[in-house]
């Protein structure tokens, strides 16, 4: 305890980096702000009541989730930062498939870079244009008693679109601001503080199912399933952080009459090779396959039938905890680590880039040789990291269907909530305990190292 006030007088001693942390908390609490301010022609009371007796499971509690609920409050950033991510996944995509978006993020620098920026921009406009008005849509059937039927419909669906694409533009540009002048990634910390709004409540829910007697286990229960919680995000972090690191060895050369080693002596070199190269992206990609079976039920199950959504296939692949569903979900992640991981490692590139730094990996033949190793190396640690990342994404879905934790709480036990929150806190902690060894105090931690500060070089893949 007494190292851990220390390390914090340090961190407040630091004039630039209290600057920066007093600048992000006050643009999260902004964000979190606006996330209550609930949008015009919407009855506030009238929807919570109407949303407390229905389940707001898959993709929409999922949304809900990372905007800390204000998707099912009509909040102006009822949207969030998600339809940003989703056109930030659309140009990085559009970048290994169209040569116009490879030019611009390869080889035109800094200024394909903003070009990048700026399109990505326009394009999360339109995204947010389409879904602000899906969203409403939604609004309309499923809570029409929360609408104010005094307004006229045309006024009531142009100005809450302009207000919640404002919304969506707001949060980008809150997000741009704290990665230039605050501490850590603002996209990543925008959705971050949105799961962990909704930490608290589902903990409180947890507490009362467990002690109220509706549940079996009691306090004993309660405290198993904190411990498991705990373990889950330790692992998670090895997980994160998991590395194979291939070792480098530059070459001598002549300069005057010396041989010098290049560029240093006595420096540990290796390319380190990520256990999840791929980050949280494949469990993205496979909840968005695992979304149509729930769409496709919507356009195939007779309305004057009640039971008819409960039954068939389609009913059984919307269930996120029954056996098929996590079986199939299981098996996506997998690929899909696979195939993203693909995307991202280039082989060749790490081949050129050590050619041009005079340096070869130690029994390997510079060239095809080497190119063919690292993919071999890529593919055989991506095996154990795919496996990892696939039960780490269904374990919410044990959690709530064979020890009874209710489903908000559930989602914390593994998912992409809580690759986010880990991610996003390993890197803000990584920032701050750089300005720390700037500045010759003691990292963050007394023994070992935040993952990827020290050593090694041109690391392969990234967690985010």
């Amino acid at each position: 305890m007494k190292k851990f006030i220390e390390t914090l007088k340090n961190i407040w001693t630091i004039t630039e980096l209290r600057k920066r942390i007093l600048y992000t908390l006050s643009l999260l609490m902004i964000f979190r702000f606006a996330c209550f301010v609930v949008l015009p022609g919407i009855s506030p009371s009238i929807l919570k009541a109407a949303v407390s007796q229905s389940s707001s499971t898959g993709v929409l509690g999922l949304i809900n989730t990372f905007t800390g609920g204000a998707f099912n409050s009509a909040a102006v950033m009822a949207l969030g930062i998600m339809p940003y991510i989703s056109a930030s996944i659309i140009i990085q995509l559009l970048g290994f498939a169209v040569p116009y978006f490879q030019r611009l993020q390869k080889r035109e620098g800094e200024a394909g870079q903003r070009r990048l920026n700026q399109i990505t921009r326009w394009l999360t406009v339109a995204i947010t244009l389409v879904q602000a008005g899906g969203y409403l849509t939604y609004i309309r059937v499923s809570f029409p008693s929360a609408i104010d039927p005094s307004i006229p419909t045309g006024i009531f669906w142009f100005s809450n679109i302009i207000i919640l694409t404002a919304g969506t533009i707001f949060a980008m540009w809150l997000g741009e601001r704290i990665t230039e002048k605050g501490i850590g990634n603002g996209i990543s910390l925008l959705i971050m503080i949105g799961i962990i709004a909704t930490l608290p409540t589902s903990l409180i829910a947890e507490f009362d199912l467990r002690f109220s007697g509706s549940a079996a286990g009691g306090p004993i229960a309660f405290l198993l399933e904190i411990a498991f919680l705990v373990v889950v995000v330790m692992a998670t972090v090895a997980l994160v952080q998991g590395v194979r690191k291939i070792p480098i060895q530059f070459a001598k050369r002549m300069v005057g009459r010396e041989t010098r080693q290049m560029p240093t002596t006595g420096r540990r070199d290796y390319i380190p090779v990520k256990v999840n190269a791929s980050g949280v992206m494949p469990i993205i990609f496979a909840q968005a396959l695992m979304f149509l079976p729930a769409t496709l039920l919507q356009f195939t199950v007779d309305p004057t039938d009640p039971n008819a959504a409960s039954s068939g296939l389609l009913a059984t692949l919307n269930d996120f905890t029954s056996v098929p569903y996590n079986v199939i979900y299981f098996f996506m992640v997998i690929i899909f680590t696979y195939v993203y991981t693909a995307l991202l490692v280039n082989p060749q590139q790490y081949s050129e880039w050590l050619k041009q730094q005079n340096a070869f990996i130690p029994g390997v033949k510079p060239g095809k040789n080497t190119e063919d190793f690292i993919d071999a190396v890529t593919t055989r640690i991506t095996l154990p990291g795919s496996i990892f990342l696939g039960l780490v994404s269904i374990l919410p879905a044990f959690a709530a269907r064979l020890f009874g934790v209710n489903m908000t709480f559930a989602q914390f036990f593994g998912g992409t909530s809580l690759l986010i929150m880990v991610g996003v806190v390993l890197d803000t902690l990584q920032q701050v305990e750089s300005y720390l060894l700037m500045q010759r105090y003691d990292g963050l931690t007394k023994s070992g190292r935040i993952g990827g500060r020290k050593g090694g070089v041109m690391p392969i893949g990234a967690s985010m």
